[in-house]
């Protein structure tokens, strides 16, 4: 039996976790096995200036976490070494860094599960959200179709202008 001291910790990091979660646009657990030191901290450096939370979690402290949350599901992943990527801004953000970071490992760290707006994803899940483009990526892309849409109508107009003008001149 666990001391009460320890208990109170634990309850603390659950709560910890739990508020994580309720505040999460996307999360990813990842398997983080055979990953050295070196690449962890570079790992590491690249999530936090993405403003990614992530922290090596216990399995039995985040499957308590998870219960009686929409990712509930997720609990049956938690097995072997976790850690726990947790966005609160950008969705696609976690998934992007974490499932580079799994491809170049080639097999030592791999992603587990996900989630995304208050969806659980399963790998391919994850995989596919990675894949996406990013917030900005999509409002680049956004503004140059509109944009276009408005320069075509202003060569049109000028176009109409210099006819009008042509008439008057002749």
């Amino acid at each position: 039996m666990p001391s009460e001291k320890a208990l109170q910790a634990k309850q603390e990091v659950v709560a910890q976790l739990k508020s994580k979660l309720d505040g999460a646009v996307a999360g990813v657990l990842v398997d983080y096995r055979g990953i050295t030191v070196a690449d962890d901290t570079k790992l590491r450096r690249e999530l936090r200036e993405a403003g990614i939370d992530y922290a090596v979690v216990k399995n039995t402290l985040l499957r308590r976490a998870l219960e009686g949350t929409e990712y509930s599901e997720m609990s049956s992943v938690l097995e072997n070494t976790t850690a726990f990527a947790v966005s609160h801004e950008d969705p696609v953000a976690a998934a992007k860094i974490l499932a580079k970071f799994a491809e170049d490992s080639k097999g030592s760290f791999a992603i587990k599960a996900g989630f995304v707006e208050g969806k659980v994803l399963d790998v391919s899940g994850v995989t596919a959200l990675a894949k996406l483009p990013s917030k900005e990526q999509l409002l680049v892309q956004l503004l140059s179709v509109l944009n276009g849409n408005i320069r075509g109508l202003a060569v049109a107009l000028n176009a109409i202008v210099e006819k009008e003008n042509e008439k008057e001149s002749a």
